[in-house]
């Protein structure tokens, strides 16, 4: 078993270890830089990321990089002073503070430190130096030859290996410090199959924070495989999609994507604070289907979107946004949460040191009902089922979503029929959570796979979902 304290002990030397900086003088800077602020942090990071691509049978790309650096952020009311740097030394941090010099002085009181945690998710050592570069090639290149061995009509395999491994520390001017350790990886798998002159894909990812052989274990990467293969070859029999408003089941698991984006950003504190939100002023109020209860959950062990602490220091937790249909609470940072006189909720995340905290999700997914998914597909008298989601997009001030499936079927008297291609879900986010007429008992996370983007920053996400009956959902298709 990993120890925690020699564990974190080194890996904060990465951030120390040029001699440039020590603890003592990152925290005397941070006081000085931030005496006449409300809140604020110095955020110190180091990454190390690496990527395989393995494409025509060949090792196409190998990428590997470190970077560290800082963000100094000062907040006085709304207003935010923030400035960042590639190198960790005194000197650069000392240059840094100059910019907050230009906010007004604080008229409030400094916030209060966020709660202290014992809990670390992850403790381990740099899981990228822990098998060597001939082993991930060599898994690559075996799960090219599997797959094309698999059926003469793969015509193209596409293999992507990725991880990467972070240390941060959180700096306050009251004292306050905390680190955490933070690996990803992830494995994804694209086939190509051909036959009689007609070309179909198939894709399956699966990751998470944990080290390579959560993915390079044989079971693992077969069904990497399995599925993707599944996938293409029923694209293959696919017709085209229907067109009009029908009755929609949707998958467990990663379907969830629909939630995370259709309700899940309008449910983060600063759009609901600065009212460009379909849920701002709906405290209190059935926003949803009866037994709809949605939650965000950054503490869950091995999960993409999960943190020991959230990018300002505050331990994540389970949050639920919405219980029984009934909107509960937003997901806040800490200039939002104290902007609007609630608590912070571990929701406070960024891309990297150089860009500045703002309310995002964490792994955001519905809770299970009770209803047989069978039972479910039995009601839908004319319909679809969607499996599984490519891209999508989203307003946040109406909730209005346009999705695609990647793997979908014509669904009539309650039994499954032709697989569908080119189907797209069009709705409205909190109007389709009103129309939830089932909810299935097989709630699932999805694989470990989904990035998600909010104001040029992008961050690793959870979503997940049980099965759901919707009663009416525009789908846009070229079919009758």
């Amino acid at each position: 078993m990993t120890d925690i304290t020699s564990s974190f002990t080194d890996a904060r030397g990465f951030l120390y270890r040029d001699g440039m900086l020590d603890p003592d003088s990152a925290q005397k800077l941070t006081a000085t830089a931030l005496a006449n602020c409300e809140d604020g942090e110095l955020y110190l990071q180091y990454r190390a990321t690496e990527s395989f691509g393995f494409d025509d049978g060949r090792l196409k790309t190998a990428d590997y990089s470190t970077d560290k650096g800082f963000g100094l952020r000062g907040v006085a009311g709304e207003t935010t002073g923030f400035a960042h740097a590639n190198e960790i030394s005194a000197s650069a941090i000392a240059r840094a503070a100059q910019t907050l010099t230009l906010l007004d002085p604080a008229s409030q009181s400094p916030a209060v430190a966020p709660a202290r945690t014992n809990r670390h998710l992850y403790t381990d050592v740099n899981p990228l130096e822990l098998v060597p570069f001939a082993e991930k090639v060599a898994l690559c290149a075996k799960i090219d030859a599997e797959a094309r061995a698999k059926d003469p009509r793969v015509a193209q395999v596409s293999v992507g290996l990725s991880g990467s491994w972070s240390v941060v520390e959180i700096v306050r001017a009251d004292g306050f410090n905390a680190t955490d350790i933070r690996p990803l990886v992830r494995l994804n798998v694209s086939i190509i199959m051909e036959e009689n002159g007609r070309r179909e894909s198939g894709s399956f990812g699966i990751g998470g924070r944990y080290l390579y052989d959560g993915v390079m274990e044989e079971v693992t990467w077969r069904r990497a495989i399995d599925e993707a293969f599944a996938q293409a070859e029923v694209n293959l029999r696919s017709v085209a999609a229907p067109a009009g408003e029908m009755t929609v089941l949707l998958g467990p698991g990663w379907p969830g994507v629909l939630l995370h984006e259709a309700v899940g950003h309008g449910l983060e504190g600063d759009f609901n604070r600065k009212g460009t939100s379909a849920f701002t002023g709906r405290l209190g109020q059935q926003v949803a289907a009866k037994g709809v209860t949605v939650v965000d959950d950054g503490s869950i062990t091995n999960r993409r979107g999960s943190l020991s602490i959230d990018d300002e220091g505050t331990p994540t937790n389970e949050t639920v946004l919405i219980e029984d249909g009934v909107l509960k609470c937003y997901m806040q940072d800490r200039l939002n949460a104290r902007l609007m006189g609630v608590e912070p909720t571990g929701n406070g995340r960024r891309e990297s040191y150089a860009h500045a905290p703002m309310p995002r999700m964490t792994n955001t997914f519905m809770r299970g009902g009770e209803d047989d998914p069978e039972e479910l597909l039995s009601r839908v008298k004319d319909g679809i089922f969607a499996k599984s989601f490519g891209g999508g997009q989203v307003d946040i001030v109406s909730g209005k979503f346009v999705f695609s499936c990647t793997e979908a079927y014509r669904v009539k008297d309650g039994k499954i029929g032709d697989p569908i291609k080119g189907a797209t879900l069009i709705g409205d986010g909190p109007e389709t959570m009103g129309r939830i007429t089932g909810i299935g008992n097989d709630m699932a996370l999805d694989e470990g796979i989904g990035m998600c983007g909010k104001g040029g920053q992008s961050v690793p996400a959870g979503v997940g979902q049980p099965t759901l009956l919707i009663d009416r959902l525009t789908v846009g298709g070229t079919g009758g």
